[in-house]
């Protein structure tokens, strides 16, 4: 981890986030999400309980578990994990790259000193909790939930459907 790259400081996205303290370039590695390593299964149950203690907080993320492979996970809810604090945007400047068992965080496009560091959280869509998680990033392309891009056609096509279902029920009455 290189400090001098970045700082922890208020986030007009969702409580803390991560910002560039100088400008970052384009594949540089930034910072390394750190944790307790768990199984999957303990992972699903740490979540379960941060979810149900932090969802609809201002200030603190509710879950900090990080997906490692298909049978670990990363808890990354201890303070010593300052990349915990990075924030989801649709309109990223990170992602994420995992090698040998690690988990880091890597710039995606030249990022200028003064901006906050984001990446795309992956979750997959899901209809039944995808309103669970409001997206703030406030990018032009926002689709308004955390969801990942690879799912935003599925969303969308969901969406439409419904409101296709919708208007079949107003016709019908």
């Amino acid at each position: 981890m290189n400090e001098k790259l970045w700082k922890v400081k208020i986030s007009k996205i969702h409580g803390s986030g991560v910002f560039a303290l100088q400008d970052i370039k384009k594949g540089a590695t930034i910072i390394e999400y750190i944790g307790e390593k768990v199984t999957r299964k303990e992972g699903d149950r740490r979540s379960e309980k941060r979810i149900k203690k932090y969802l609809n907080s201002k200030k603190t993320g509710s879950v900090y578990i990080f997906e490692l492979n298909q049978r670990y996970d990363i808890d990354g809810s201890f303070s010593y994990n300052k990349a915990r604090f990075i924030n989801h945007s649709c309109n990223p400047n990170c992602e994420v790259d995992i090698v040998k068992g690690r988990i880091w965080i890597k710039s995606i496009k030249r990022i200028k000193k003064g901006s906050e560091l984001s990446y795309d959280y992956g979750y997959t869509f899901d209809k039944d909790d995808y309103k669970d998680h409001v997206c703030k990033c406030n990018a032009r392309n926002c689709i308004g939930y955390i969801i990942s891009q690879d799912d935003w056609k599925k969303y969308k096509n969901w969406k439409k459907r419904e409101k296709i279902k919708l208007n079949k029920i107003k016709n019908d009455k």
